[in-house]
């Protein structure tokens, strides 16, 4: 049985078409990552999914309610975190969670009962008083998807959940997530950190409004990136990029830190090419050429390097 199901979903805003007829199923208790560039249509669909924003055609099922027909249901039967910090600065720990356990409908006793489970998960046992607005931003982000599940929907969307935030407080939101998810709380996350999707079970790549790709991390590694990733180091990687991807014997170039990610058909033909194109074309000074495990980062650029020469 579905969590979530996306039917030819359509947003448009006069003639600019947002989101394109997508349709995807989100099954239930997974983590379902949502991915894509800024300005791919990611914080529109969430909005329609969660009963913010009328879609222009389609329709979708969330937690068994029609976003077209019964949006206060959704909202009723969801958590929502948005990209930008929920809270309220300027009210204390405990009045933050008053209020929303209030507009979530909880009082008396359950309220008593979610507010401790809100501070243990938040790490803020004992400083029920401090404004929220003194907090660290991992801990803030922590009290914010805790009250965001505080009335214990089966359904929750974080979007762009960990944005600045340090890589440690990164991990132990995810912790949070995964507690979430095992105890059977499906979860729709969007996020730039494409090393955080690697915990979800299901991804789906959107790019203009447009559906790329599905699958679980495994799965789009394997199916897209048939090809052989292979990692230069080198000097001048900025004039070395510039280089290779002039080539037309290369499927795809990027760049990762201080090194360049280089996708060829043939292992031993691209090693020998790039070192000739490199050092004895340009005076290049090539270190290593290795071959690497693609990520999904790596499929990512692929795909939308591939999607973006389709429409050119």
């Amino acid at each position: 049985m579905y969590s979530i199901e996306v039917n030819n979903l359509v947003k448009k805003f006069g003639g600019f078409t947002a989101v394109n007829g997508i349709s995807f199923n989100v099954n239930q208790g997974e983590i379902f990552g949502f991915l894509g560039a800024n300005g791919a249509g990611k914080s529109t669909a969430i909005k329609m999914l969660c009963g913010i924003l009328e879609p222009t055609a389609g329709d979708a099922l969330v937690g068994g309610f029609s976003v077209m027909n019964e949006p206060d249901k959704v909202k009723a039967n969801i958590g929502y975190m948005s990209q930008r910090f929920s809270l309220y600065n300027d009210l204390t720990v405990e009045e933050n969670i008053n209020f929303f356990g209030g507009v979530y409908g909880l009082y008396n006793s359950k309220l008593k009962e979610r507010k401790k489970w809100v501070l243990k998960v938040a790490y803020l046992e004992g400083k029920e008083k401090l404004l929220t607005a003194s907090l660290p931003g991992g801990i803030k982000q922590r009290l914010a998807l805790a009250i965001a599940v505080i009335h214990e929907p089966k359904i929750v969307f974080l979007d762009e959940p960990t944005g600045g935030v340090d890589p440690i407080s990164r991990r132990n939101f995810w912790d949070l997530i995964n507690e979430l998810s095992q105890n059977g709380v499906t979860v729709f996350v969007t996020t730039h950190y494409l090393d955080e999707a690697e915990f979800c079970n299901n991804i789906t790549l959107i790019n203009a409004g447009n559906i790329i790709a599905s699958g679980s991390s495994k799965e789009l590694k394997t199916k897209y990136l048939t090809n052989t990733i292979l990692e230069v180091e080198c000097d001048r990687v900025v004039d070395s990029l510039d280089i290779l991807s002039r080539e037309k014997w290369i499927e795809e170039t990027s760049i990762f830190g201080n090194y360049i990610h280089v996708n060829v058909k043939d292992e031993s033909q691209g090693r020998a090419l790039i070192k000739k194109v490199l050092t004895e074309d340009n005076s290049v000074n090539v270190l290593r050429i290795d071959k690497i495990i693609p990520t999904l980062e790596d499929v990512f650029i692929y795909l939308l390097e591939k999607d973006l020469k389709k429409n050119a």
